[in-house]
């Protein structure tokens, strides 16, 4: 929703003793730099960092900072938190078991599933693939550009006012429709949240239930991901968790308000889940080593389109590929909502993770060197 770049994780199937071998507690001495990194976002303003990196020596956790301000607790190791952009990973590994089980293509038009609901102004429906909505390449407006929709539900006192109330996907859905596509379908890539909205409608479509349900059936009970939900309208977080936090009026820039009641149903299907770094990790892990999906699936996931914004970078279907500069190259995917950033990234042969939360949606400055200190070499 509003975060900065990401970077996410992969590994190799952990089963029986061999995950419990790999999941052993590591000692911080391997990871000096990235706790040097963790601080200095602290000490740049983030109020709170979780973070959790596994390899082949283990896994090592930590957090810093706070994670109520009114209270000074601190932040904790296993803290919940809105994962934001993340869930659309989720919803891309579900509509990618569907392709495998032959329910849907990704070659299927969106009006195919989705008759007549994309249409008007130059958007049609009947032009764009489940594929393009996947990869961001569709065209569509990202319903969270639009100025009323922003000022009503992201922002200063529209947020503060409206923050608990229920939105629809299709009331979203609307909003991006009501402007001109910015490019025809398939000319770029564009990172789009109406895109999001519309693929896991279509999941719903083609399966006839919840996207939750399925994401719950196929995703978080076999991984047995025990910290990872979807919320609904429930406003609140589960515990452990800290509160979250938004600079809302640009105008006051030294202001902070506590944004960590809100309704979910703002961000259904795009940014609505709840999850932990240790959940993350393994979900990840699984996905990219290949528990989740078939090789010809995981092959088209993997399969991206250059990002221009972001240079070095392309996004698949859920994922995103980045080259750091140190030469290490990564999978990624970054989650960003009104209180929230969050990030998860691996090596290609899936053997290093790293996934953190920030408590604010702000810090995006700190977010690269962190990443750097956790992948590229470091001096001790």
């Amino acid at each position: 929703m509003i975060a900065a770049a990401a970077v996410v994780l992969m590994a190799t199937a952990f089963t029986g003793p061999a995950r419990a071998a790999w999941e052993k507690p590591r000692p911080v001495a391997g990871h000096q730099a990235t706790q040097r990194a963790v601080d200095a976002a602290v000490a740049a303003g983030v109020p709170g960092v979780a973070a959790e990196a596994r390899d082949d020596a283990g896994v090592w956790k930590t957090a810093a900072g706070v994670a109520d301000r009114t209270t000074g607790a601190a932040r904790t190791k296993n803290d919940r938190f809105r994962i934001g952009g993340m869930t659309n990973t989720f919803v891309a590994t579900v509509l990618l078991q569907l392709e495998a089980e032959g329910r849907l293509s990704l070659d299927d038009t969106v009006d195919r599933h989705l008759p007549g609901l994309v249409t008007g102004n130059g958007n049609d429906g009947r032009a764009i693939t489940v594929r393009q909505l996947l990869n961001h390449t569709s065209g569509l407006f990202d319903y969270l550009a639009d100025p009323q929709y922003a000022q009503t539900y992201l922002t200063g006192d529209g947020y503060l006012a409206h923050r608990l109330d229920t939105v629809t996907a299709e009331q979203r859905v609307k909003t991006a429709l009501a402007h001109e596509p910015p490019f025809r379908p398939g000319a770029r890539h564009w990172y789009s949240n109406t895109n999001d909205v519309l693929a896991a409608l279509v999941l719903e479509k083609v399966t006839g239930t919840p996207y939750a349900y399925e994401v719950r059936k196929r995703v978080i009970e076999p991984l047995e991901l025990k910290a990872t939900s979807h919320p609904g309208t429930a406003v609140g977080l589960p515990q452990p968790s800290g509160r979250g936090y938004s600079r809302l009026f640009a105008a006051q820039p030294d202001r902070i308000d506590d944004v960590t009641e809100a309704n979910p149903s703002q961000s259904w299907g795009n940014a609505d889940l709840i999850s932990s770094t240790a959940d993350l990790n393994r979900f990840y892990a699984a996905l990219m080593g290949g528990r989740l999906l078939p090789p010809k699936q995981l092959a088209e996931m993997k399969t991206t389109v250059d990002n221009p914004d972001w240079p070095g970078a392309s996004y698949g279907l859920g994922v995103e590929r980045l080259t750091l500069g140190c030469g290490t190259d990564l999978w990624y995917h970054d989650g960003g909502a009104v209180g929230w950033i969050s990030l998860a990234a691996f090596t290609e042969d899936a053997r290093h993770q790293l996934t953190f939360s920030y408590n604010a949606n702000w810090g995006a400055e700190t977010i690269l060197p962190l990443v750097n200190a956790e992948f590229c070499p470091q001096t001790p």
